[in-house]
């Protein structure tokens, strides 16, 4: 078994949707970026990388790449399976927070797990999202941005043989 952690963190710019975990939220300002810029995905896709060993998304997919302009951050978490899965691992779990002041992220849990898990071939059981506040201290807690820690655990798909 291996375990990776991600973080990421991207500013609120106006003229962009909101992305968080797969789920668009209707809110006036989205994530600056060059894909989607989910910055929960982004961070389950360094996780599992890490555990791994194969660097971080910024590797895998260049932000200055013009194949990867607004595109969509669940689909490179299945790109990202699909690279771990090539090595002889696969994702047990995800535990992972957002640090948000807004939107108000708990009545669209269930629809973020289910996007995950999908995109990561896991049970929903098995995704884990939650929300926290900054409470109103530095660049999260003034609206500025939005960040995300999450942790991965993978495992040998031939358990025994590593």
């Amino acid at each position: 078994m291996r375990v990776g952690i991600g973080y990421d963190v991207h500013r609120l710019s106006e003229g962009r949707s909101l992305m968080l975990g797969g789920v668009r939220f209707e809110h006036p300002l989205g994530l600056a970026g060059h894909s989607d810029a989910d910055v929960l995905l982004h961070a389950i896709m360094d996780a599992v990388l890490g555990a791994a060993a194969l660097g971080d998304i910024g590797h895998h997919f260049p932000p200055g790449d013009p194949a990867y302009k607004d595109c969509s951050s669940l689909e490179l978490l299945g790109r990202v399976r699909s690279l771990v899965e090539a090595q002889g691992w696969r994702i047990a779990n995800v535990d992972s927070t957002v640090i948000a002041e807004e939107p108000k992220l708990a009545p669209r849990v269930a629809e973020m797990r289910a996007a995950i898990g999908n995109a990561c071939g896991l049970p929903v059981e098995r995704v884990s999202v939650k929300a926290t506040t900054n409470e109103g201290l530095g660049f999260v807690g003034r609206d500025e941005g939005i960040a995300a820690l999450a942790v991965a655990l993978l495992d040998s798909v031939n358990a025994g043989q590593r």
